[in-house]
């Protein structure tokens, strides 16, 4: 594959941004298989953000060649007091992680980030260096990354948690730092004081947040960014009834496409995003079914296409729903089926 095919392969959607597409062409001109990394809590139940639209960025990469990498953050969890701080339950938690990604991302490489600190013997000393480059006033401004603020009350451990995920980027050698748009500020902090220590500057690649199925939250534009924040309902397992998780079964998919919310307005719609970015993705067609009395099927080729024909209200939003549950359903069916015999792992988050 020459690189602009594979410029192509990583740039498409879900990817939102790059920084930068230069570094990015002189790293596959130089490197045919480059390495690659993105972190994860290990927290609750998997859904379409946290495993199929992770993943599928993933499943780009590797066509493109590259040696990818999760790492499962365990003492970032337990930092962050995901799963109650229960370090045997974080354990087994990451084994169904594990076997998650390897499933529906094959050739991963998956790591626990508690293994890569006993066997890369500098990591300590190497975060105590990373951390003297850094003022306490952007580490508090960092802390969005896990979901946090300066006005939380916080413990000195999640001080130390955006030093440590910038660590990690260096202790696993990585060329491409990827995660989702929402953790950018970790890697721009990476990218300002890798130089000054004489560590490889990553590319850093940006993927999209799929929303919650719920209404949005207005909030503004970002300070330390200037990006627009008005939507706050990214698919979250805290928030079960916005979440399409990878264990529902085809009658909860339709339950909860049909509640979601979807306005008129094509900006922010949490169905037609779910269409552009996971449906399209894998699917070259999208066939919406309705009775010969409303106009019978269409079949759509290109997102665009679909879009156009639900802002000029030739698609009701009904038979939207409904359409895209069918495809969703498809997508996580071999997942569904393959935990079908794991339900102590489902009993186990159940009480978290």
């Amino acid at each position: 594959m020459d690189v602009e095919s594979k410029i192509e392969l990583i740039t498409r959607e879900p990817t939102e941004e790059i920084i930068t597409l230069e570094e990015l062409r002189l790293l596959l001109e130089s490197n045919p298989r480059p390495r690659h990394y993105i972190g994860l809590e290990i927290s609750g139940l998997l859904h379409l953000g946290s495993l199929v639209l992770t993943g599928y960025k993933i499943n780009d990469l590797i066509k493109a060649g590259f040696r990818c990498t999760v790492l499962l953050a365990d003492w970032h969890t337990y930092i962050n007091d995901k799963l109650h701080g229960d370090w045997d339950t974080i354990k087994r938690v990451a084994r169904y992680y594990e076997d998650a990604f390897k499933l529906f991302c094959s050739g991963v490489e998956v790591r626990l980030g508690s293994q890569l600190y006993e066997e890369y013997s500098d990591y300590w000393s190497d975060l105590i260096r990373f951390s003297k480059h850094i003022t306490l006033p952007r580490i508090m401004r960092s802390l969005t990354i896990m979901g946090r603020s300066e006005k939380d009350k916080l413990d000195f451990a999640q001080l130390i948690y955006p030093a440590m995920q910038a660590t990690d980027i260096h202790a696993l050698d990585v060329d491409v730092a990827h995660a989702g748009i929402d953790q950018r500020k970790v890697h721009m902090l990476a990218r300002d004081v890798f130089p000054k220590l004489g560590w490889k500057v990553p590319v850093a690649l940006h993927h999209h947040l799929l929303p919650g199925l719920g209404e949005p939250v207005m909030l503004g534009l970002d300070e330390d960014t200037g990006m627009d924040m008005k939507v706050s309902s990214k698919m979250s397992k805290s928030k079960p009834h916005t979440s399409i998780f990878v264990h529902d079964d085809e009658y909860i998919i339709k339950e909860k496409l049909r509640r979601a919310w979807c306005p008129l307005d094509v900006e922010g719609n949490p169905v037609l995003e779910m269409a552009r970015h996971i449906v399209f993705h894998e699917y070259n067609e999208f066939t919406v079914e309705r009775s010969a009395k409303y106009g019978g099927n269409i079949t759509f080729t290109s997102y665009k296409e679909l879009e156009d024909a639900y802002r000029s209200k030739r698609i009701h939003p009904l038979d939207l729903k409904n359409a895209v549950a069918y495809y969703i359903n498809r997508i996580i069916e071999p997942v569904r089926e393959y935990f079908k015999s794991r339900e102590e792992i489902l009993e186990l988050l159940a009480k978290q």
